[in-house]
């Protein structure tokens, strides 16, 4: 043995051996291996073992799967996309990659560090009409690499392609819409492009601005930095989505609905210019005050004649303006007198609907449901997971979690009318008929998927798919 390796074989045999866990050794990964540590149930030994062989933890994913095939949200938002790919080299299309990433978001699993494991799950596998035995799906690398692949222009274009989705997934033409526009905060920690400290929140992050209608469809979203949206960059997001809308729809009436934040003197003129109805609400002020304080009196003294009825609720309307806006508006002002002093709220509005409380109530108010919405693509779709260096690879994950929230969406949609799965939030859809254990079976001719017995949904899961075919597109 010649000295240099004498030398480099004292100093292995002097290091300490670390194990590393994250390259466990062919033993540590062998099947056959029991579970250690597992008591016994009643007097009998406990094995566990991982050679169950084929087998998924996600079966409800072949129900999404018919839900993305008729609203086609893959396709839609990969011909948005340049592939700079050689085609003659491509083993994972754009619209496979989109794809796998919705069905990965709406399960639950919204790290795309999960497609390590689950690209050989054979339940998605089969989504993409792979048999289990056939390639891998693709790799959480490959997943990145379409995050950061589109530009500007590509992204537009998805935006315009998710206003189609939305316009298509009608029946019919509608005769009205009405658009509830919000935005939601998005923490974020780290260098990302356009993140902004938030004073109110404390902490940088993103605050991009959503519409939904009021069935809850998705119809779109934007990111913006954490900052309370300007009339000019509202003005120019309204111009570019009713674009969108009268692409499909020239005729339909629209009313939009939002907070005080939207209550701007450009938002009110672009919606009387292009004949779109509004309802926002108006930050009180003190001119504002004035024509309320005869009334807010009179409640608070019948309030404190007569507690023991509850709160008392009273309205007006009148019409006035801010100096900033170009002419006075209907103006409704909601007085509301309770143990804890008199409350007052104003909204403003250009429908000619004379019953104030009928508006105030009845339409304003029905905006509170778009915040249920954005909880659900948040809480439930993990849509804050905008982690991503580029603002468009950023703005690409945006318009991910949306295309899993029509899966989600449409799935819901096809549930009975009148039960508590078509008003069941969408985490409790995905534990009950997603988070489904399935044995797969692959034969010649047939794959066999063994669902357990005691599975809840059977029935509802039967009339699911026979419904979604008749979902519109």
């Amino acid at each position: 043995m010649q000295l240099n390796e004498l030398i480099s074989c004292m100093i292995r045999l002097s290091t300490p051996i670390k194990r590393d866990f994250r390259k466990a050794t062919p033993a540590m990964c062998n099947p056959m291996l029991p579970l250690p540590g597992l008591s016994p149930v009643g007097a009998k030994k406990v094995v566990a073992q991982f050679d169950g062989g084929l087998l998924s933890s996600d079966a409800g994913v072949l129900v999404l799967r018919e839900v993305e095939q008729r609203l086609r949200v893959a396709e839609r938002l990969a011909a948005c996309i340049v592939d700079p790919r050689a085609p003659e080299q491509i083993t994972h299309t754009l619209s496979d990659i989109i794809r796998f990433r919705l069905l990965m978001i709406a399960a639950g699993y919204e790290d795309g560090n999960d497609a390590a494991s689950l690209r050989v799950d054979p339940v998605f596998k089969m989504a993409h009409d792979l048999s289990p035995s056939d390639r891998d799906l693709c790799s959480q690398s490959t997943i990145s690499r379409l995050e950061n692949l589109p530009d500007a222009r590509a992204l537009l274009r998805m935006g315009r392609a998710m206003v189609d989705l939305y316009c298509e997934s009608f029946t019919q033409v509608p005769k009205r819409l009405t658009l509830d526009i919000d935005d939601t905060f998005d923490a974020v920690h780290g260098g990302q492009q356009l993140r902004l400290f938030n004073a109110h929140y404390d902490e940088y992050g993103f605050q991009p601005i959503v519409v939904f209608d009021g069935a809850g469809r998705f119809v779109t979203a934007v990111l913006r930095p954490a900052r309370r949206p300007g009339g000019k960059e509202i003005r120019a997001f309204l111009r570019r989505l009713l674009r969108a809308i009268r692409r499909n729809w020239p005729k339909t009436e629209i009313l939009l609905r939002g907070d005080s934040h939207y209550c701007t003197p450009e938002t009110i003129d672009f919606c009387r210019a292009n004949g779109l109805d509004f309802i926002f609400g108006v930050a009180p002020t003190s001119t504002l005050r004035a024509h309320v304080l005869g009334l807010e009196a009179k409640a608070t003294a019948m309030f404190e004649a007569a507690p023991e009825n509850g709160k008392v609720r009273r309205f007006k309307e009148f019409l006035d303006g801010a100096q900033s806006w170009s002419r006075v508006e209907r103006i409704i002002a909601r007085v509301e007198a309770s143990a804890e002093g008199p409350d007052t709220r104003f909204v403003v509005t250009n429908l000619t609907t004379r019953n104030a409380r009928r508006l105030y109530e009845d339409v304003y108010c029905r905006r509170g449901q778009a915040e249920n919405h954005i909880k659900s693509w948040k809480t439930h779709l993990a849509a804050d997971r905008t982690s991503c260096m580029k603002a468009s690879a950023n703005q690409l994950r945006l318009f991910l979690h949306a295309g899993a929230y029509w899966l989600m969406w449409g799935l819901r949609q096809s549930m009975p009318r009148r039960s508590m799965w078509r008003v069941a939030q969408f985490d409790t859809l995905r534990l009950r008929l997603i988070k489904i254990a399935a044995r797969v079976v692959e034969m010649k001719t047939m794959i066999r998927i063994h669902l357990p017995t005691s599975c809840c949904g059977q029935d509802i899961l039967r009339f699911a798919l026979e419904k979604i075919p008749r979902l519109a597109t």
